[in-house]
């Protein structure tokens, strides 16, 4: 039985300045997952806050939200068995310095708040963070 699933996917302002979002989505390709939707954004404070609001409580959630509405975004539904799992580990470490070779955040990310890459991590927030970005 296929544990298809999907997730969603942001490549962060700093990655996106840098234009490295076709460089990221070849990764993620070469990694076999499947872009099922894409677009390329800029979000408000207000809608930073309110996607990340499950880290209200957190000492970085202002410099989160600020960060995440600092300029565009690349917001990707990625398709693949076990996709949250395997998104998350091609991703790597949310500190790139403790971030595994050949992660994208090892590759490509600044310091721990410039990480270039977001995904969602469990399959019910993968669900309310697709449904955020991409709402009929």
């Amino acid at each position: 039985m296929s544990n298809l699933e999907q997730t969603l996917s942001i490549i962060k302002p700093d990655a996106v300045e840098r234009n490295l979002q076709d460089e990221i989505k070849k990764k993620f390709v070469e990694n076999g997952f499947s872009i099922k939707d894409e677009k390329k954004i800029q979000i408000s404070k207000n809608e930073a806050e309110e996607f990340y609001k499950v880290h209200q409580s957190k000492p970085f959630y202002g410099e989160l939200c600020n960060y995440l509405s600092s300029g565009p975004i690349v917001v990707m539904i990625l398709e693949k068995e076990n996709a949250v799992i395997e998104n998350r580990k091609l991703m790597g470490a949310t500190d790139p310095s403790k971030a595994e070779n050949g992660t994208l955040r090892k590759m490509y990310g600044i310091s721990i708040d410039k990480n270039s890459v977001h995904g969602s991590d469990s399959l019910d927030n993968a669900k309310i963070e697709i449904e955020f970005f991409f709402k009929n």
